[in-house]
């Protein structure tokens, strides 16, 4: 039988680590090495993101985060050892890209349980532009 989207989502969820909002809110003021990463097409992201958050597009990040390519993004490469949170709207595209980075040997990923769409809802700060 042929996978769905949401075949894939949930294969993902069932291997990785989620944060809800409110943690991620606390580990904003409190983890200085924590890395945000939107996996978002530019435009989400311009409408709104989370406060220092960087855009690396969902369909961008195998090459970005390959210290071996040339379009790698740096923060990203450097952020093995560190804690990195993905997220998207509402935290599909978000875990199957925890899933990947894992794959990579990133040492602590997590996906923001819900979103972007659970952060707004819960009222936390969000940049724009």
């Amino acid at each position: 039988m042929a996978k769905t989207l949401g075949d894939y989502v949930a294969e993902a969820r069932r291997r990785i680590q989620e944060v809800d909002a409110e943690t991620l809110d606390d580990w904003t003021r409190t983890r200085d090495e924590l890395l945000i990463v939107d996996v978002r097409e530019p435009e989400e992201y311009r409408d709104g993101h989370i406060p220092g958050a960087i855009l690396v597009p969902r369909g961008m990040l195998e090459g970005a985060a390959d210290p071996g390519y040339r379009h790698r993004h740096p923060a990203l490469c450097d952020a093995r050892a560190r804690p990195v949170v993905l997220y998207c709207a509402s935290g599909g595209r978000s875990a199957m890209a925890t899933a990947t980075l894992q794959d990579m040997g990133f040492e602590e990923v997590y996906n923001l349980a819900g979103g972007f769409e659970v952060w707004e809802a819960e009222d936390l700060p969000v940049d724009e532009g």
